[in-house]
């Protein structure tokens, strides 16, 4: 009997370890597709694990929010090319497209049963505080909690790194914007949890793509 459990203890291990790896591939594939946001999903998952821990939530339900944070943009495997690496700024049209991957992305895991509530992060991380984000416009507390966290993880990550289409932002400006943002963009408590976590050192920031380039050279 002993032995019988060890192997069904072994075999749990396993699948776990298959499921994490999996959801981390799944993270790599999208990022790649841009050199600029290599690593994004991987640091906003870092981030939102961060705020959860500050705020007491369990081991368990932070080892859910990190998975849920590594396939927030699992999306953007949807979107052309042509929108997702443009080097300019977005038409409205064009705008409208690379909004569609929340919608894109909820659909692809509204049926993946590893982690619960995952499609939540995908769909609603860009729903803004005040009611006016996309694609549902819904508010405040009407938001699931995880995609709060993710809105700052994801848009300071956002604002720090080098894009194809921007310069870095320097972080005290993406600070103070996530200040000023607080009721409207981002959840109150979320943003000062965050700011707090940054002020103790604990965030590890993008490196540039170019310092990236030019140590593998």
């Amino acid at each position: 009997v002993i032995e019988r459990q060890n192997r069904e203890i072994e075999l749990a291990k396993k699948q776990a370890q298959m499921g994490n790896e999996t959801i981390l591939a799944i993270a790599k594939t999208v990022d790649a597709r841009d050199e600029n946001t290599s690593q994004h999903s991987e640091r906003v998952a870092e981030y939102s694990v961060l705020i959860a821990k500050r705020m007491g939530w369990s081991k368990e339900r932070c080892e859910a929010l990190r998975k849920i944070a590594l396939l927030h943009d699992i999306g953007k495997i949807g979107i052309p090319d042509a929108v997702l690496n443009k080097p300019s700024r977005l038409t409205d049209e064009e705008y409208e497209i690379m909004k569609s991957h929340v919608l894109i992305g909820g659909d692809i895991l509204k049926d993946f049963t590893i982690v619960q509530d995952v499609a939540d992060g995908a769909r609603y991380h860009h729903e803004r505080y005040d009611g006016k984000g996309y694609p549902r416009r819904i508010a405040g507390e009407d938001i699931p909690l995880a995609a709060r966290i993710l809105c700052v993880a994801d848009s300071f990550d956002a604002m720090t790194s080098k894009r194809c289409y921007k310069e870095l932002m320097p972080v005290e400006k993406a600070l103070r914007i996530i200040r000023e943002e607080e009721g409207k963009q981002f959840d109150p408590d979320m943003a000062e949890v965050f700011i707090h976590i940054f002020r103790e050192g604990k965030i590890h920031l993008a490196e540039p793509a170019e310092l990236k380039r030019e140590k593998k050279a």
